[in-house]
């Protein structure tokens, strides 16, 4: 039976914390299928207009873009795949592929990434050519407000260049937070993601809420 990265990742007791809806989106996507969702993003970018030079060089691989903006229009689209080290196949880990695509009001942009189950866990690998990555601890509470929702806590991030990953020492590294819980009042699913640093604090997030579906693939998109 298929299983997606998340659930060959994180303990099943974890899992079954999960809201239903969520365990549709962290499950495996069916043969044949695709998921996709379509919503609103309250705000995406940085307000920081010192930090968006760094992030028009991410911007070049799909991973964040040199932005400030408010109600952006969404879509997601989530597809099952492997995920290889070089050309090495048979080191090629189960994956999620994701692309999720922004309106903005300059035009259309794509953040690409897959996450992958590895040995030591769940990772991120961030952009097209995945030269970023962020290992994740999942957590989900039994109890209280976020009882039910998926927190993605970064515990390492990495940077492959001439072949070689390099680590960041954890008292610089940025840290990466992503929230995903599921609003039964609105029938929607919430989403937060927010990139800090030590001592600046928050340099990218975006949230929002989208409603999403596992479809037969046809193609479209």
């Amino acid at each position: 039976m298929t299983r997606s990265p998340y659930e060959l990742s994180t303990p099943s007791d974890v899992l079954a914390r999960l809201h239903p809806r969520l365990s549709t989106y962290f499950g495996a996507i069916p043969p044949g299928h695709v998921g996709r969702g379509e919503g609103v993003f309250d705000v995406v970018g940085t307000p920081r207009r010192w930090f968006r030079p760094l992030l028009a060089v991410f911007a070049r691989d799909s991973v964040m873009f040199p932005v400030w903006e408010r109600d952006v229009p969404f879509t997601v689209e989530n597809r099952p795949a492997r995920v290889g080290r070089g050309q090495a196949v048979r080191e090629a880990r189960v994956a999620v592929r994701a692309h999720r695509t922004f309106r903005f009001r300059s035009g259309s942009r794509t953040m690409v990434d897959a996450i992958t189950a590895e040995p030591d866990g769940l990772v991120d690998h961030l952009g097209r050519h995945g030269r970023v990555s962020a290992r994740l601890r999942a957590e989900v509470d039994a109890h209280g407000p976020d009882a039910g929702a998926l927190r993605l806590v970064s515990t390492r991030v990495t940077f492959r260049a001439l072949g070689r990953e390099v680590r960041l020492p954890a008292r610089i590294a940025p840290r990466v937070l992503l929230t995903e819980r599921f609003d039964d009042e609105a029938d929607l699913q919430r989403v937060s993601l927010v990139l800090s640093a030590p001592v600046l604090g928050t340099l990218y997030r975006y949230e929002g809420a989208f409603r999403y579906e596992i479809a037969p693939d046809t193609g479209r998109g």
